[in-house]
């Protein structure tokens, strides 16, 4: 499974509890970031970082595209993260799940997915988020016991049918 974000901070408190209960359900996690930035958040989480330059230039395959989370506006922003999520959702039929503002045109809103964290997923996030920011900050962020991401599903184009 791989998450883009756009730091490890927004990783942590947007998705930070789902990534950890994958990681417990058998899953091995890789955040993937446009900055090089202090891994201890993620390892505190049982995720690998990876910077976005590196994964993109390395050949990515196989269960690490099976699942994707990312924020829209990394799709909408970079062509090369588009093509990234379009090849695994073709080749790999995965799952993606978005967290932002805006919505990518050439998606189709499969619903809303709320995961109920597990108490040590909490009780790591809150960890992961001292690791980041800071005590009081990690506090005030990991209050929430639900994470809530759009499933997302990428539009296929019409086949125009000869008559």
């Amino acid at each position: 499974m791989t998450a883009i974000a756009p730091s490890v901070a927004e990783a942590v408190g947007c998705a930070g509890g789902w990534l950890f209960d994958q990681v417990l359900s058998g899953w091995d996690v890789t955040v993937i970031t446009p900055e090089r930035c202090d891994p201890r958040p993620l390892r505190i989480l049982g995720v690998r970082g990876s910077y976005l330059e590196d994964a993109l230039s390395a050949p990515l395959a196989g269960p690490c595209l099976e699942a994707l989370a990312l924020r829209t506006d990394l799709y909408a922003g970079d062509a090369r993260i588009r093509r990234l999520v379009r090849r695994a959702a073709e080749a790999n039929g995965a799952e993606i799940r978005l967290w932002g503002d805006t919505w990518p045109e050439d998606f189709d809103a499969a619903g809303a997915v709320s995961h109920q964290l597990s108490l040590a997923a909490r009780a790591f996030k809150a960890q992961a988020l001292a690791a980041v920011s800071g005590q009081a900050a990690a506090q005030a962020k990991s209050t929430a016991d639900t994470e809530v991401f759009q499933r997302g599903e990428i539009r296929r184009p019409l086949l125009a049918v000869a008559h």
